[in-house]
């Protein structure tokens, strides 16, 4: 019996309607889940071929997809937001049926048996105006911009929103794909910079084409077209795994400002190396490549706005000095290699997995190259940011992120982890294996808590429990009751029992506070307050 993904989406919303009284549309399940439509078959390669004119911001080409059944299903599902749309579909050169559900869905109806183990292709041919970007990166889509020298300036952004904003594909990070080729024609004067490596150019009176290809897979949010007047630089560097080629593009007039601020490039890479092991790219090369918004983490191909500036456009997010230390995006962006790009999030509920772990990056930078009371500093700074509003894990099968708090939140729940682990050369193993273990996968919340509690060798299920999924800090509460003190949780989840370093008069000490009121010991007249160790992210409290 073939279950419609009407009938999914039926029961799906009776289910967390009568678990959280929560609604959705049924574009966002669509978007957001696993359908019957896309897990009978698994990606392998994508060539997309368009033609970008930002005289008129329209787009038109195709996208081959190549992929392996996994079973014997006879409808697809691809992804493609209006106000684009799909001008024909065919295979082995049939022209196929399809047909749109909801707003971005069309069901693609293949004429040919579909056998287990076989390996088949489609080619998708689509066209018109995509969204323009309101607030790229956030609100992403296209940006047709034009440099002060009146030529174009465009670039595409599209996390969360989706791939689908711009070119047709399986939308849902579930499946990269294994490799992809990239070609886009723009007009002659100007060059397009994708993802990967750059294979060929070619040239007609009027037009230019550039090939790339990415050599290792690649989600559909990191694939990206970057057009200009641009110029290159490049050098190498000698890191883990060999030479890395570095090239960089950007305006033409920005040149000699590029040449001093990705200085920060080689020594970015020294500490992540270090930190989280060698760049998981070396196939594919490592760009940066200047765009007319703020940046983002395309992969191999990492896009810079920051104005050729220190900080966040100048500004220390932590407040404390140390983030005017580093270019913010050239260091977080490029921290998204290892975490997003190398180790990618299934579903956007667990963003948390790219955006905490690469603002802790910011900190880990800053301890290679300035030590660890400077990164301690700064990460402590980033707290004045955390908004505690909701959880940091989303909404699962919907593409709902969670707060906004995964980015500060998230770095300093890391940070607190590494102080009860009490060993960075352990803590830095557990990095480094994170990526290693996970080279290239997409990964869940679970995996990466199994992963981390297996190797500590401690039950972090409440500690994770605490920090991800409620917009709850821990409170420490202490009392004098006669002549003894005492201590406990609250504001916390069932087991919560985490260690903590602290100054009592004036000595430091570990307590291991739990829910219920423990004794420190007796007779202990207490000389001023309590002092939490800042290292970790909860707080105190006296009480009667």
């Amino acid at each position: 019996m073939r279950v419609s993904l009407l009938t999914c989406f039926v029961l799906l919303t009776s289910l967390v309607g009568a678990q959280e009284n929560l609604s959705f549309t049924q574009d966002e399940f669509l978007r957001g889940s696993i359908t019957p439509e896309r897990e009978w078959w698994n990606l392998t390669f994508y060539h997309l071929d368009i033609e970008v004119r930002p005289n008129e911001k329209f787009i038109q080409g195709k996208n081959t997809i190549r992929y392996k059944v996994l079973k014997s299903k006879d409808i697809m599902q691809i992804d493609l937001q209006p106000p684009l749309k799909i001008e024909k579909i065919t295979q082995n050169n049939r022209t196929l049926s399809y047909k749109k559900e909801g707003e971005n869905v069309y069901r693609v109806l293949l004429g040919e048996p579909q056998k287990k183990g076989d390996e088949n292709e489609i080619v998708v041919h689509y066209s018109g105006n995509p969204k323009e970007a309101v607030r790229a990166p956030w609100d992403g889509g296209f940006s047709w911009k034009k440099d002060k020298n009146g030529k174009h300036f465009v670039a595409t952004s599209c996390q969360g929103l989706g791939a689908s904003v711009w070119w047709p594909c399986k939308d849902h990070m579930y499946d990269e794909v294994d490799s992809m080729a990239i070609s886009v024609t723009i007009p002659k004067d100007l060059m397009n910079v994708s993802n990967g490596r750059l294979r060929k150019v070619e040239e007609t009176e009027t037009t230019k084409t550039t090939h790339w290809y990415v050599d290792n897979p690649i989600n559909n949010y990191g694939v990206n077209v970057n057009i200009g007047d641009y110029v290159h630089f490049g050098e190498t560097y000698a890191g883990e795994k060999g030479t890395l080629d570095l090239d960089y593009y950007v305006l033409r007039d920005n040149l000699e400002k590029a040449k001093e601020q990705f200085k920060q490039t080689k020594p970015m890479l020294e500490a992540f190396e270090h930190w989280f092991g060698p760049y998981p790219f070396y196939e594919d090369g490592f760009k940066l490549v200047e765009v007319p918004y703020l940046g983002m983490e395309h992969q191999s191909s990492v896009t810079y706005g920051n104005q050729y500036l220190n900080g966040y456009l100048g500004n220390d997010l932590s407040g404390t000095g140390w983030g005017l230390k580093f270019d913010f995006i050239i260091i977080h962006e490029a921290g998204h290699e290892w975490f997003a790009n190398n180790i990618t999030y299934k579903d956007i509920a667990d963003m948390w997995i790219h955006e905490g772990f690469t603002a802790y990056s910011e900190n880990l930078f800053l301890d290679y190259h300035y030590g660890t009371k400077a990164a301690s500093e700064y990460v402590i700074g980033t707290r004045k940011r955390i908004m505690n509003d909701k959880p940091i894990i989303g909404r699962y099968n919907l593409n709902k992120r969670g707060s906004g708090d995964m980015y500060y939140k998230g770095a300093n729940m890391l940070h607190t982890l590494r102080q009860l682990i009490e060993d960075d050369e352990q803590w830095r193993q557990i990095l480094r294996g994170l990526n290693k273990t996970f080279y290239h996968q997409t990964v869940t919340t679970q995996q990466i808590e199994n992963y981390i509690s297996k190797k500590t060798g401690k039950d972090l299920t409440a500690f994770f429990e605490q920090y991800l999924r409620t917009p709850m800090i821990p409170v420490l509460e202490y009392r004098i009751k006669g002549k003894a003190l005492e201590y406990r949780y609250a504001n916390v989840v069932d087991g919560f029992d985490m260690p903590v370093k602290v100054s009592i008069n004036n000595n430091q000490e570990w307590l291991f506070p739990k829910a219920e009121w423990q004794l420190y010991q007796d007779a202990v007249p207490l000389k001023s307050e309590i002092v939490i160790d800042p290292n970790f992210y909860i707080k105190g409290k006296t009480v009667q």
